[in-house]
């Protein structure tokens, strides 16, 4: 470890560094990945202090706490209790503060204690969310929504599961909230005609990720819709991909992981694809709904095709198989 960052380290007061069991002292190594700060002051002073800035009851404190367990799910690393209304400077789960090992986290409760924010300043990086849906002005669907979901043969308790929602104030724009571990991690929306967007700087993830995080067997189709489609058909392990096809396979070499943002999602949803046995591409039979379907099976492992179970079958005949 360079000497300048071992003073500094040193000289802060109740806090001790952990390196790893071999004693190397990388920087890159040894601060992203082994280093534990942990303060052995005591934590009165700072749970007093939020006390003052946090004029909520026992109640309110309980919902606080809640929260910041919430938020720990995610990888972020609160180290002191988080003073509502105040933004914090912390270590970011994604890139790990980058070669410098930067505090490029920015981290926000607000006053009320309602929901956190947050937003990595790496422009290599850029992660940021948004804690709850009321933050993203979601409310419930309208009659309208749901005849139109019915009309597809989507039932409504199959979109309460799933916590489809839609945009406060445009009564056409659908959201499908894309949640790990129960968490709020990014939403999707379209509207009636089509149009789609995305929240921007949330992270990249498969649209019904938790119900694929025990499953032996996946499917993995081309939109949301057809994810609560398969549902309906009795295939909850079911997952779909976020940004639909492209319009024809690439030419290009595979890139690196860090690289590969068209498909991100997939090395971000890494640890759970690893454990099926056996995976189903379940995507559209026109041209970029095969092309999506050979970019997907590209990283998932095509040298592994049969070991991994990989197969590709039409979204639309597998419905009709099931129906």
């Amino acid at each position: 470890m360079p000497s300048g960052v071992a003073r500094h380290l040193s000289s802060c007061s109740g806090l001790f560094v952990r390196l790893k069991p071999d004693g190397s002292s990388g920087l890159s190594t040894a601060l992203r990945r082994s280093v534990r700060c942990s303060r052995t002051e005591s934590k009165a002073p700072v749970i007093e202090a939020r006390l003052q800035h946090f004029k909520g009851g026992a109640a309110d404190m309980a919902k606080l706490r809640e929260l910041e367990q919430k938020v720990e799910l995610l990888g972020i690393d609160c180290e002191d209790p988080s003073r509502p209304g105040f933004y914090s400077n912390l270590f970011c789960p994604k890139c790990q503060g980058g070669q410098k090992v930067e505090r490029s986290l920015s981290f926000h409760i607000v006053r009320s204690g309602e929901f956190a924010m947050w937003r990595c300043f790496r422009t290599e990086c850029g992660w940021a969310g948004q804690m709850t849906e009321e933050s993203l002005r979601l409310e419930p669907l309208s009659d309208k929504i749901i005849g139109y979901f019915a009309e597809r043969k989507i039932s409504e308790e199959t979109l309460q599961r799933n916590g489809v929602k839609q945009l406060s104030g445009k009564q056409s724009a659908i959201s499908f909230p894309y949640k790990r571990k129960g968490q709020l991690v990014g939403c999707k929306y379209r509207t009636v005609d089509k149009k789609f967007w995305q929240e921007k700087g949330t992270e990249k993830t498969l649209y019904g990720l938790d119900d694929i995080s025990e499953a032996d067997e996946i499917v993995i189709v081309e939109g949301e819709i057809d994810k609560l489609s398969l549902e309906e058909a009795g295939f909850i392990n079911c997952a779909s991909v976020p940004s639909g096809a492209p319009g024809k396979v690439s030419k290009k070499g595979l890139p690196s992981p860090d690289k590969d943002t068209a498909y991100q999602y997939l090395w971000n949803c890494k640890d759970y694809l690893d454990k099926a046995s056996r995976i189903i591409l379940a995507t559209d039979s026109d041209a970029p709904g095969q092309a999506l379907a050979e970019e997907l099976a590209k990283r998932l492992g095509k040298q592994r095709w049969n070991s991994i179970g990989i197969v590709c079958v039409s979204a639309t005949l597998l419905r009709l198989f099931t129906w």
